[in-house]
């Protein structure tokens, strides 16, 4: 998603507004928890303070991820805003700016670190172990004896 900031940067405008669609090829999937992601609604602002030219955005889409339990592939729903000041090194020739890889580095920070769709656990369970919710945890705990003993409740 490029950026032509020859206005702005000549005080033309005082600030650039944003409102696409943005899409990631499979190259940004490689090396990341996310599966797969949709089109990411982009809506904001380029603008100068202080001679520091700042992004502010709101991102809206739909990442794949796998599901914590189950391992299948979810949809997560994410809605975030950022703020970021450009560096000049990130400006390509000086007038335009290519933010898809600032995008992709909030997207990247939003992924959870766990998420589930399971809400029936029974199907989790084999020879001498099942997955428990966290109050059966609490409610079972075979160390909860031992910490009554050393008075650590």
């Amino acid at each position: 998603m490029i950026i032509d900031l020859t206005d702005l940067l000549n005080l033309e405008v005082k600030e650039i507004l944003i409102n696409q669609e943005v899409s990631f090829d499979e190259s940004f999937l490689v090396d990341s928890k996310i599966k797969g992601i949709g089109p990411v609604t982009v809506k904001g602002r380029v603008h100068l303070s202080n001679e520091q030219l700042i992004l502010e955005a709101n991102l809206e889409g739909v990442m794949k991820i796998e599901d914590s339990i189950s391992l299948e592939i979810i949809s997560y729903p994410f809605s975030f805003e950022i703020e970021e000041n450009i560096e000049e090194k990130q400006l390509k020739y000086e007038k335009t700016l290519d933010i898809i890889d600032i995008l992709w580095q909030n997207i990247v920070l939003e992924v959870p670190l766990k998420q589930t769709e399971v809400t029936d656990f029974s199907d989790y369970q084999g020879d001498g172990w099942k997955l428990v919710t966290e109050e059966e945890k609490n409610t079972n705990n075979p160390f909860s004896e031992l910490a009554n003993m050393l008075g650590e409740e």
